[in-house]
C-alpha cells in the first residue's frame, strides 16, 4: 500500500464529508447521509480523525425513530440529484418518525455495534471514546430491539426485511425470484442515478417499478410494521443482514461489559444471539449448496443462489465447524478459480451473474471486508490474505470506484471500475485493511 493512495483515501473523506457534520458516499449520486455506509466511513476517520467518527455516528444515529428503527437515508440538505429523495419517502406518514430530520422509511443492515467496538480496538484514548460510546450504545441497543420486537415475526431470533435497499445488496439476483411474483405498475418517475454513472451497470427501469412499488405498499400503510408484514409482497430473512446483526449483538454485550451495571440488556442480546445463531444454521444454511441462503416469508421457500452475502455468517461467528469447511469448500469453487479477483458479488457460474451491474456480479469493498474479518477469524488465513490483496489490489489499479469488474484478472489493460469515483467506503476500507492483519 502507497503512502499517497492513503494521503488520497483520506483526502476524498475530508472531500465527501459535509458541514453538517456527515458524509456522502460520493458526489452527486448519493448526496445525503446513508445508514451503513456511514458506519464504514467512522471506521476510516476512525485512523486520522476520531472526531469525524464520532459525527458520522451522533449524525446518523440523531435520526432514529421513536420506535428504535433507523432510516437508511438522513436527508440532512436540499439536493436534486438522487431520486427518491424526501418528497417521495414522506417519512412523516409514520407517528414515530424523527421530528428533528427528513428519512427514508427503511432500513439498512445495522452495522453501528460492530463499528463502534472496532473503533474503540483501534483508537488511543480509549477512555474518551469509551465516553462518546456512553451517549450512543443505547441508541443501538434501542434499534436491535426494533428488529426483534417488530421484524421478527415467528420469534426466531432472525430478523426480516420488506425492501431490497434494506438489504444493501440492492439488485442482486436473487430478488429475481420475487420480482417474478409482482406485477406492478409501470409508475412515471424521472431517473437520476443514470445522469451520473454509466445506465449499463445500473438497474432497469422495470426493476425500479418494483423498488418503487415496494415503497408505496410502505407509504399506503404509515410504515407500520404489523401492516406491511400483512401485506407486502417482499419480507426476507436475509443471512448478511441477521449476521450483521448477530455480530453487533456480541459487540454491544462486550462494550456493556466493559462499561458494567447494564445486565439486563446483556442477557437480553445473549438470549436473541443463541436463537439467531441456531435459526441461522438451521433455517438459512443449504447443506446441498454448501452456502447460507436467503428464506422468503411470504412464499415460506429458500432463494435458491449463491452470493458474496451466503458466507458472510463466518462474520458473526454461526458456523460450526462442519459448516464452516462447506464453506470454505463452497468459496473457493465458486469464487476463487479462474481468472478473477474475488469476491464477486454473485456467483460466477450462474446465468444471472453480470460482472459490471450493481450487485449482479461486481466487487464490493465492504462485502470483501466482512469476508475478511469472517474467513480471518475462523483461520482460513488463505483465503484472508487473498480478500485483503485483490481489494487493495484492485483499488491501487482502478482507483477509489464504487465496485470492480472482478473478471480478467491478467488482463492489466480492462477496465474494472464501476459506479461512481471518490467512493467513501472504499477509501475508508482501504485504510482500515492498511492498519489491519491476519491473525497468523
Amino acid at each position: 500500500m502507497s503512502k499517497p493512495l492513503i494521503e488520497k483515501a483520506q483526502k476524498i473523506l475530508l472531500n465527501n464529508h459535509q458541514k453538517g457534520g456527515f458524509t456522502i458516499p460520493t458526489e452527486k449520486l448519493y448526496p445525503f447521509q446513508w445508514m451503513w455506509d456511514s458506519g464504514f466511513i467512522a471506521l476510516g476517520f476512525a485512523h486520522f480523525d476520531i472526531e469525524k467518527a464520532k459525527s458520522e455516528i451522533n449524525n446518523i444515529l440523531s435520526a432514529q425513530w421513536e420506535n428504535g428503527f433507523i432510516p437508511h437515508i438522513v436527508f440532512h440538505t436540499k439536493a436534486d440529484t438522487y431520486f427518491p429523495g424526501p418528497d417521495f419517502f414522506q417519512s412523516e406518514l409514520s407517528e414515530f418518525s424523527s421530528k428533528k430530520f427528513k428519512t427514508s422509511g427503511i432500513t439498512q443492515p445495522p452495522v453501528f455495534g460492530f463499528v463502534l467496538e472496532k473503533i474503540y480496538e483501534i483508537v488511543d484514548d480509549k477512555k474518551d471514546f469509551l465516553k462518546f460510546i456512553k451517549t450512543q450504545i443505547d441508541k443501538v441497543y434501542f434499534n436491535h430491539v426494533y428488529f426483534y420486537e417488530n421484524r421478527d415475526v415467528n420469534n426466531e431470533g432472525l430478523a426480516y426485511i420488506y425492501h431490497n435497499w434494506e438489504s444493501g445488496t440492492d439488485n442482486s439476483p436473487l430478488w429475481d425470484t420475487i420480482w417474478g411474483t409482482m406485477n406492478p405498475p409501470d409508475y412515471k418517475f424521472e431517473r437520476k442515478d443514470t445522469n451520473h454513472v454509466d445506465s449499463t451497470q445500473r438497474p432497469t427501469k422495470r426493476e425500479y417499478d418494483h423498488y418503487i412499488h415496494l415503497l408505496e405498499i410502505a407509504k399506503n400503510h404509515k410504515y407500520d410494521d404489523k401492516k406491511i408484514a400483512e401485506f407486502s409482497p417482499f419480507l426476507v430473512q436475509d443471512p448478511l443482514f441477521n449476521a450483521i446483526l448477530l455480530k453487533s449483538n456480541q459487540s454491544l454485550i462486550n462494550l456493556y461489559s466493559i462499561i458494567g451495571g447494564e445486565e439486563k440488556k446483556i442477557e437480553y442480546l445473549e438470549n436473541k444471539n443463541r436463537l439467531g445463531v441456531d435459526s441461522l444454521n438451521k433455517k438459512l444454511y443449504d447443506s446441498k449448496l454448501g452456502a447460507y441462503v436467503y428464506y422468503d416469508l411470504r412464499n415460506s421457500k429458500k432463494l435458491k443462489g449463491i452470493s458474496s452475502s451466503s458466507f458472510s455468517p463466518l462474520f458473526c461467528g454461526a458456523p460450526d465447524e462442519r459448516i464452516s469447511k462447506q464453506l470454505e469448500k463452497t468459496f473457493n469453487e465458486k469464487f476463487s478459480t479462474g481468472d478473477k479477483y474475488i469476491c464477486a458479488s454473485f456467483d460466477t457460474s450462474s446465468e444471472s451473474f453480470n460482472p459490471k451491474k450493481y450487485w449482479r456480479g461486481p466487487v464490493w469493498l465492504n462485502l470483501n471486508w466482512i469476508l475478511f474479518h469472517g474467513f480471518n477469524e475462523y483461520g482460513l488465513f488463505d483465503i484472508s490474505k487473498r480478500i485483503k490483496k485483490d481489494s487493495i489490489d484492485l483499488i491501487e489499479n482502478e482507483g477509489f470506484y464504487e465496485y470492480f469488474d472482478p473478471t480478467n484478472k491478467k488482463d492489466k489493460n480492462k477496465k474494472r471500475a464501476c459506479g461512481s469515483n471518490n467512493f467513501s467506503w472504499t477509501a475508508a476500507l482501504y485504510l482500515d485493511f492498511f492498519n489491519r492483519g491476519t491473525k497468523n
